[in-house]
């Protein structure tokens, strides 16, 4: 069946209104965290505001380990399966999931409705980016994944500092069952829209599963999850950071998030079309900029201008990562290609999820809303140093294989050779 290009941006947009969707249900937390706090945990609350915010950020962490786990299981168990189908049943489980989460009364209930609701989140992305790289042709991988992202990072710019906005003013129950809300259109959408693609009939779990035998997988997962930690230790702190550290007014944090969301639109974009040209490269060049970013942030976030601008450059930098970061394991993954799909956000939602936790270690000692930010900056190192490895071994892999064909080449000549 021939698509027309209307119908293939259509079914661009409808795949990138699922990621808007998860961008909201993902993120909006971290706007939300100081009213999630005071109402779920109203005891700790009346104490300490501290440790209140810290223990909510176990609900973003929750949220990690859900991906983490739903992300390989899902992908390796259902490769075989047609992939719109599962589109659907993952926008079907996420609006379930964030109804609950809008619902349930206690902190542990909504703890595991947001563990539940992110269970399909690396499979959906995993799959959506398969059927976007072959809506998109050949040699334009990085653009197709870049594109179903980009529902996500633009979810950053508009979706989360209108629900933080909405949450703020008519509760954060409100604002989760307007997320419900954007899921259900999305699902309409990818029925409506995206066009039948067949899974893998050849697909095993054994063989998708194969995947985790090479150590260039689980190097491309390291870095993610280390690298990227640097990234949520800021970002699920960042309503405090705004009001305890630079002192601005809470209606101020929608406008922080609104940068940032700028900032994750335009490194996905970035980092998408810089990995079609070269991964390696790439990853180098965004935690070089990551760092330096993170560093200024560090620096300056006491002032207005200073949090906006490097809020902004750390955004840009983190999210630039992630294009490159899901390519390179695409690329290292051999025929396990739906789940090395799926695994780049189980990579992600560690890094989320170590953030979040070890930020959180730090503002529960005492040490203030700045300190998630030298947390970053102090994974950022073993992030690049992972990837140092990464290309060393590669190399020299390369190395041995160009040997091993010149000796073959030699004992060919050497048969060949006709006798004196």
């Amino acid at each position: 069946m021939t698509l027309t290009p209307t119908r293939i941006r259509l079914a661009l947009l409808a795949l990138a209104l699922g990621g808007f969707g998860i961008g909201l249900t993902e993120f909006v937390a971290m706007g939300l965290l100081p009213n999630l706090a005071a109402d779920l945990l109203p005891d700790i609350w009346s104490v300490s505001h501290e440790r209140a915010n810290a223990q909510a950020g176990w609900l973003v962490s929750a949220y990690a380990a859900g991906v983490v786990i739903g992300a390989p299981t899902i992908a390796a168990v259902a490769a075989k399966f047609p992939r719109k189908q599962l589109l659907l049943a993952c926008v079907a489980l996420f609006t379930l999931g964030t109804l609950a989460s809008a619902l349930l009364p206690t902190f542990e209930t909504v703890l595991v409705a947001r563990f539940v609701a992110a269970l399909p989140h690396g499979a959906y992305f995993g799959i959506a980016a398969l059927v976007a790289a072959s809506l998109m042709g050949p040699g334009k991988r990085g653009q197709g994944v870049a594109l179903v992202l980009s529902g996500l990072t633009i979810a950053n710019v508009i979706g989360v500092p209108t629900i933080t906005w909405l949450g703020q003013e008519a509760g954060w129950r409100i604002a989760y069952l307007a997320v419900a809300a954007v899921f259900a259109a999305a699902f309409a959408a990818i029925a409506l829209v995206v066009p039948f693609q067949p899974g893998d009939p050849a697909a095993t779990v054994r063989r998708e599963l194969g995947i985790f035998s090479r150590g260039q997988v689980w190097l491309a997962l390291l870095i993610g999850s280390i690298g990227f930690g640097g990234f949520f230790a800021v970002y699920t702190y960042v309503a405090p950071l705004v009001t305890n550290v630079t002192g601005l007014d809470p209606a101020v944090v929608p406008w922080v998030l609104v940068v940032a969301g700028i900032g994750m639109t335009v490194g996905n974009f970035v980092g998408g079309r810089a990995a079609d040209h070269s991964v390696i490269r790439t990853l180098f060049l965004c935690f070089g900029a990551f760092f330096i970013a993170l560093l200024g942030l560090a620096l300056t976030a006491q002032w207005t201008a200073g949090l906006f601008v490097f809020v902004f450059l750390v955004a840009a930098a983190a999210s630039a990562l992630s294009p490159a970061i899901q390519t390179r394991l695409m690329d290292v993954a051999g025929d396990g290609q739906s789940l090395a799909a799926a695994i780049n956000h189980s990579s992600l939602n560690i890094g989320n999820s170590l953030g979040a936790y070890l930020g959180g270690i730090t503002i529960a000692a005492g040490l203030g809303y700045l300190s998630p930010t030298w947390v970053g900056l102090l994974l950022v190192i073993p992030g690049v140093l992972l990837a140092v490895v990464s290309v060393a071994l590669e190399r020299r892999a390369g190395n041995r294989s160009e040997g091993a064909r010149g000796v073959a080449l030699d004992e060919d000549a050497v048969l060949d050779r006709p006798l004196a």
